[in-house]
């Protein structure tokens, strides 16, 4: 597995890298079910094979880094599940499954697992919903299981509760592994942005004044509407002068069966990820309702290096 240093140096030489896209829809594009609590996190236990694919199939469309499958994999969401005995195998088997997707790849280039842990609650499983003690012990669990299993570094995806974030991240960040935060957000009519937790209106400025401090060394904007992004992260350019990220969401959430439509073009999604790098975004890809083809027309389409300042 390639070291964290070299995809550093790349960052810090102002090169542009490639994040795969959405792992859950791609799955249930593939036929796989959507578990009511676990979401995409049940696949790798139930449907393997496919999920190494899903992985090899944005390794080949151009991704330079691969997101386990890990987004709903922490205790307490397998648990609601009915997978809680299942913990330490689901979470260590999602690493195996990127490794073994990189091996049949056989592609010419370094490919990097970013470990993902996000604060997903089982809302259709109360009995299960965790105290905040319960809910730091999980974390941690799930932190230190992927950084066992030789993840390149951890990736917070969706960081839209304030108390549960800095759990959450402080746990990433005691394994001593690179730690990467991505916030999920929305914007009012006025033009301010919140994080995306409805019924709460937490400023996104005043989360990363009180989050960014707990650690990470790149901040992300992720699962959220295209339109939204660029001024989300006009905040995070503002507060913060690390690397960033970028990798919304495409299209539009239909329930019951976490499907996403009206998704936007691969074209037009370059369109706006050449924006983003503009704006010295170097970490690029897509959420959910993204695709490989979408990936493969960013790395085909996106410049090398962000410009210059």
């Amino acid at each position: 597995m390639t070291t964290f240093d070299e995809l550093r140096r790349r960052l810090d030489d102002g090169e542009i890298v490639v994040l795969d896209g959405g792992t859950g829809t791609e799955l249930e594009r593939h036929g796989v079910p959507m578990d009511s609590v676990a979401w995409s996190g049940a696949a790798i236990h139930t449907h393997p094979e496919v999920v190494r694919q899903v992985h090899e199939d944005y390794i080949q469309a151009g991704a330079d880094i691969v997101i386990t499958n890990t987004f709903a994999t922490c205790r307490h969401s397998l648990e609601g599940a009915g997978l809680g005995d299942l913990v330490a195998d689901i979470n260590t088997r999602s690493v195996s499954l990127v490794n073994e997707a990189i091996n049949a790849a056989e592609v010419d280039r370094p490919i990097y697992v970013a470990g993902a842990i996000s604060t997903f609650m089982p809302r259709n499983n109360e009995e299960f919903m965790p105290s905040l003690g319960v809910a730091k012990a999980n974390y941690r669990e799930q932190a230190e299981l992927l950084a066992e299993a030789g993840v390149d570094l951890i990736l917070m995806e969706m960081m839209v509760d304030m108390g549960q974030s800095a759990l959450a991240i402080e746990s990433a960040v005691s394994t001593g592994l690179p730690v990467w935060v991505g916030y999920s957000c929305r914007t009012s009519n006025d033009g301010d942005v919140f994080l995306l937790n409805r019924g709460q209106d937490d400023a996104f400025d005043e989360a990363l004044d009180q989050l960014g401090g707990l650690g990470g060394s790149l901040i992300a904007v992720m699962h959220t509407e295209i339109e939204n992004t660029i001024p989300a992260l006009s905040v995070v350019k503002e507060q913060w002068s690390g690397s960033m990220g970028a990798f919304p969401h495409s299209g539009n959430f239909v329930m019951p069966n976490w499907q996403f439509k009206d998704i936007m073009s691969p074209e037009d999604y370059l369109t706006e990820a050449q924006k983003w790098a503009g704006m010295g975004v170097q970490v690029i890809g897509g959420c959910c309702g993204t695709t490989p083809e979408h990936i493969r027309v960013l790395k085909e389409g996106l410049p090398t290096h962000v410009p210059q300042v």
